[in-house]
């Protein structure tokens, strides 16, 4: 297989290039996410969606309709496809109820970004 050509390095201001599929050249490959180094080869059970997440997902998406919540609250009907958490668990929340809500696609990946982005500068 060829090798993948260089591309310049994923941190702001940073000129290295790097082949890394995560982006990132050596000084700054602690800014990748960790999801994949974490939790490669395992299930979705092990990683924490197991029977009680379906279970609660289902309790969820029937609660808001199988409608998006932020969308719904800008007066946009949206099918959601996925149970966000509000709070994220790694800011102290946890898989309550009134933690989750319906989400779409486009919500639930801009709404990733953000977070991830704030994680990267330290903001909280």
């Amino acid at each position: 297989m060829p090798q993948r050509p260089p591309r310049p390095c994923r941190a702001p201001g940073c000129p290295a290039k790097t082949t890394a599929r995560h982006g990132f050249c050596d000084q700054h490959e602690q800014q990748a996410s960790g999801w994949q180094r974490h939790h490669r080869g395992k299930s979705s059970t092990q990683r924490g969606y197991g029977a009680r997440w379906r279970k609660l997902r289902a309790l969820v998406m029937e609660r808001d309709r199988w409608l998006c919540q932020p969308c719904l609250q800008q007066g946009i009907a949206t099918p959601a496809h996925a149970v966000d958490h509000i709070t994220p668990k790694a800011q102290g929340g946890d898989d309550s109820p009134g933690n989750l809500r319906a989400i779409c696609r486009s919500c639930h990946q801009a709404k990733t970004q953000q977070e991830a982005a704030q994680a990267q500068h330290g903001d909280a």
